[in-house]
């Protein structure tokens, strides 16, 4: 089939703490805080978090549900490690930076002929560094990671199977991947096309005992890969129901983006996701991403109450507007379709009551 999907959009994870995911995102893996929202689903106040590189871009994204309410646990059938390209040669950094930082990490390792290096959140999620050649992004910078050294975005993600033969269908046949490789348990597929962050590893462990799928800290939620439009959702959902997955979720209403979820045979749940006009953008200035609380439009009566329930966190210095910095230009967005309120199909979005009195997350 011909794919509509375009590479990874996002990875959302279940750390544990707001400030401890913060502190590890930002500063042990050198990524720009990009959005503070919450959860859009369900009536208990919960972090969303988004980190991404320098412009925000998609591909670049790991999200978080700081989800101290309940631990996962983590097994087959989830993302299990989220993975980042870096320059040639920056391995080196990578092992040396982690072991300032006392982060435990694997040590330098190699798969189809690449170097990497993984490296534990505190929560017990697994990154890895990837060096690949001809990755030009722009990275986010801090004190500690400079540009020769720091990551790009996404170089794909690492996904925990019990047998590969029903997943490997499910990519091949209702996503449009091709597989490109094996690699003793590692079976690599790839979205055609050109650019990064189209890959994704199966990994197969047949003894591993099935992870969570809910919310739980520890543990991967989805992994989201990039459509076009609204018009691609829709056919996408069709491309699931005509092939059996009859569990496609409507499409919701993200502020953001929309998106839409299946349930993968092995367990592993999948979005895929369309930007709205602006994207991270509408509601903040580029140089101010991430600073501050934002709400979507239908939540924001019942901040106060929202507010409440979450755990105070620190912005870092480096994601604060410095006094005198000129403006950055805002990025140009194709109108690749209209704005959310005039999308064109019907969309889904959580209206709940938030109890104020409900224990803080």
């Amino acid at each position: 089939m011909t794919s509509l999907v375009q590479g990874v959009h996002h990875i959302t994870l279940c750390p544990g703490g707001a400030q401890q995911d913060l502190d590890f995102f930002t500063q042990v893996l050198g990524q720009r805080l990009v959005k503070q929202t919450v959860l859009m689903d369900g009536s208990i106040p919960i972090y969303h978090l988004y980190y991404g590189n320098a412009d925000a871009d998609v591909g670049s994204i790991a999200t978080s549900f700081p989800y101290s309410r309940k631990p996962g646990r983590a097994g087959s059938g989830q993302l299990s490690c989220t993975s980042y390209t870096v320059p040639n040669g920056a391995i080196t950094f990578w092992k040396d930076h982690f072991d300032r930082h006392q982060a435990e990490h694997s040590g330098v390792q190699e798969r189809f002929g690449t170097k990497y290096l993984r490296v534990r959140h505190p929560a017990g999620l697994l990154f890895e560094m990837i060096e690949e050649r001809g990755d030009n992004r722009n990275p986010w910078m801090t004190k500690e990671i400079t540009r020769d050294a720091a990551t790009r975005g996404f170089f794909g993600a690492v996904l925990s199977v019990r047998d590969v033969r029903d997943q490997e269908s499910f990519f091949v046949d209702a996503l449009g991947f091709r597989k490109v490789g094996v690699d003793g348990p590692y079976h690599r597929f790839e979205v055609p096309g050109s650019g990064p962050g189209r890959v994704v590893d199966l990994h197969v462990e047949p003894e591993r005992a099935p992870g969570s799928w809910g919310f739980g800290a520890g543990t991967a939620h989805h992994i989201a890969f990039n459509v076009e439009t609204d018009d691609a959702l829709v056919k996408q959902k069709a491309v699931y129901e005509e092939l059996g997955f009859t569990d496609a979720s409507e499409i919701k209403d993200r502020f953001y983006f929309h998106s839409m979820y299946v349930r993968s045979p092995g367990g592993i749940l999948v979005e895929c996701t369309a930007n709205v006009p602006g994207g991270f953008y509408q509601d903040e200035a580029p140089e101010e991403l991430g600073t501050k609380l934002h709400l979507p439009p239908w939540f924001e009566e019942q901040r106060e109450a929202i507010v409440a329930q979450l755990e105070a966190i620190t912005v870092p210095e480096e994601n604060r507007p410095r006094p005198g910095d000129a403006p950055v230009a805002r990025p140009v967005v194709a109108a690749a379709q209209k704005p959310m309120q005039e999308s064109k199909i019907p969309l889904s979005r959580t209206r709940a009551a938030f109890d104020a009195d409900k224990q803080t997350t």
